[in-house]
């Protein structure tokens, strides 16, 4: 099967997005921080096993922006954390769900920000899976095509309040094409989609849960994510995600799959993201505690491997304080 026509344009009619998928030098210009929002005010909850990452309300969240902002940094990846779960994760894709309102809020006070939304339904679930659960005992299978609709729901109910680009992320087979679908019938030709199209099935996710409020209360996630073992299997999700329209590809997590960043990158050389990790974040956090490691070159160097890999675009924790080091000519 061919590749349908590949539109650049896409990433080439905002300036941010130009620079964003540069090719050159370690640049703060290529790094995307996530925050996770949390319905509420005055909230900056510290996260226990990610020093340094809090959730926030919107509030605060403004004020980080404006922080982040100055530092140079272009895009900001957003996680909501709503008050309410159900068995539909209906708080996902409700008009004043709270990403839809921090986006809002992020556009009016920052337009030129690129403002990118995680597309999944685990932190909106009560049961804390990235799609429909239809069987709720030891044994349960996900829905995968009632889970699409949802997932498309949740990506125009961004894109109507603001959002420059769509992640999807729950692995769910056919999820970008039912997306793109969705967001040329509704007029959003020119929205990027940048898949989580090589989501392995990690051990290193674990702080992430704690932060977005999103571990399973039953079962893995093994049946939607990859086996850590397959790197084909991976280039073929790749593969089929491109096929589908997707305008960037991701791989996650980075640093132990870097040798599938590095075969990506060579095989199908469009716009490639990597994702640096939670549990990558907090080794280094917890090494540097106690002295094991120098915190700075340690991350500089961990960024570093993945930028040579060939990751285009780096998601990471760290972005913020790389930003703070390069402003004070640090090494990059």
């Amino acid at each position: 099967m061919g590749y349908p026509e590949y539109r650049p344009r896409r990433l080439r009619q905002n300036e941010n997005f130009r620079k964003l998928i540069c090719q050159k030098k370690l640049s703060i210009e290529n790094f995307v921080m996530p925050f996770f929002v949390k319905e509420g005010k005055d909230i900056r909850l510290p996260i226990s096993s990610m020093p340094g990452i809090f959730q926030l309300s919107l509030d605060n969240l403004i004020k980080e922006i404006k922080e982040i902002k100055d530092l140079g940094i272009l895009a900001i990846l957003l996680f909501g954390i709503p008050k309410r779960k159900d068995e539909f994760g209906s708080q996902a894709y409700a008009k004043d769900g709270i990403i839809q309102k921090t986006v809002s809020k992020i556009k009016e006070k920052f337009p030129d920000i690129l403002v990118i939304t995680d597309i999944c339904l685990c932190e909106y679930t009560s049961y804390g899976h990235c799609g429909v659960v239809r069987k709720k005992a030891k044994f349960f299978e996900i829905d995968n095509d009632a889970t699409l609709d949802l997932l498309a729901k949740i990506a125009i109910s961004h894109v109507e309040k603001g959002a420059d680009m769509v992640a999807p992320s729950a692995m769910m087979d056919g999820q970008v094409k039912a997306i793109r679908k969705a967001l040329d019938r509704s007029g959003f030709i020119n929205t990027p989609i940048m898949a989580y199209s090589a989501k392995f099935s990690s051990c290193f996710y674990g702080p992430f849960r704690e932060a977005a409020e999103s571990k399973p209360k039953f079962g893995d996630r093994k049946s939607y994510q990859m086996d850590i073992h397959n790197s084909e299997e991976a280039l073929r999700e790749i593969e089929l995600d491109i096929q589908e329209g997707a305008d960037i590809v991701m791989v996650k997590p980075a640093l132990s799959y870097l040798d599938i960043i590095y075969k990506a990158k060579e095989r199908f050389g469009i716009p490639l993201a990597a994702y640096n990790v939670s549990g990558e974040f907090s080794m280094v956090k917890a090494s540097a505690r106690f002295g094991w490691l120098d915190e700075e070159k340690t991350i500089l160097e961990i960024l570093t491997s993945i930028k040579r890999a060939g990751a285009d675009i780096i998601i990471s924790y760290h972005t913020k304080e790389l930003a703070q080091w390069l402003k004070k000519g640090g090494e990059g």
